[in-house]
C-alpha cells in the first residue's frame, strides 16, 4: 500500500481541529471580534499572574481571559475580588470591608471604581448574553452607585447611563 505524501503536504491530513474554548477575541479590528461563530482561537500558555493567554488566529493578537474585565490588572486573586464584591453586595462600607477582609481601604476603593467604569458594558452583557433580570442588574448597579462619594465624575455618569438604559429595557 502506497502513500501518497502530497497529501500530507498539503494540509489535508494535518488540518487543526478548531479550538473547544469559550474565550473571543478581544481586538475591536478584528472581523471576529466578540463573536463565537467562526472564532479560531489557541492557548499560548499562562501569564505572570497564572491568567489563561489566548492567541486569535484571525488577526494574530494576543489577549488574557481577563481582558475587558474589571480583574484585568488586578493583583488580587479572583476568589479575593469575589469576596470583596459580595461584601458590596451586602452594602457594607468601604471601611468595614477592608477591615474584615484584611485588604488596604484604597483597593477596595479601586476596584469599586473599575466596576463603576465596566458598569455600562456589563450591563449590556448581563442583560442582553446572559439574560439577567433587570432588576438583578440594578441592584448590583445601586451598591456601586451608593458608594459615589468614592467615584470621579466621568464614573458617576458612566453609572447613570448604564441605569437609563436598563430602564429602557
Amino acid at each position: 500500500m502506497s502513500y501518497d505524501i502530497s497529501f500530507a503536504i498539503r494540509g489535508d491530513l494535518m488540518a487543526r481541529p478548531k479550538t473547544n474554548n469559550k474565550a473571543v477575541c478581544l481586538n475591536s479590528e478584528c472581523h471576529f471580534f466578540r463573536k463565537e461563530t467562526g472564532k479560531d482561537i489557541t492557548k499560548q500558555g499562562k501569564n505572570y499572574a497564572n491568567h489563561q493567554r489566548y492567541l486569535c488566529k484571525h488577526c494574530m493578537k494576543s489577549f488574557v481571559e481577563t481582558k475587558g474585565t474589571p480583574l484585568y490588572q488586578k493583583k488580587l486573586s479572583e476568589r479575593k475580588i469575589k469576596e470583596i464584591c459580595k461584601e458590596l453586595v451586602e452594602k457594607k462600607g468601604v471601611r468595614a470591608i477592608s477591615r474584615t477582609l484584611n485588604v488596604n481601604k484604597n483597593t477596595v476603593c479601586s476596584l469599586l471604581s473599575d466596576l463603576a467604569d465596566h458598569a455600562l458594558s456589563m450591563t449590556n452583557y448581563l442583560v442582553h448574553d446572559l439574560k439577567l433580570e433587570t432588576y438583578e442588574v440594578d441592584e448590583i448597579l445601586t451598591v456601586v452607585k451608593k458608594n459615589k462619594k468614592n467615584l470621579s465624575q466621568k464614573q458617576i455618569c458612566s453609572l447613570d447611563q448604564a441605569r437609563q438604559q436598563l430602564q429602557r429595557v
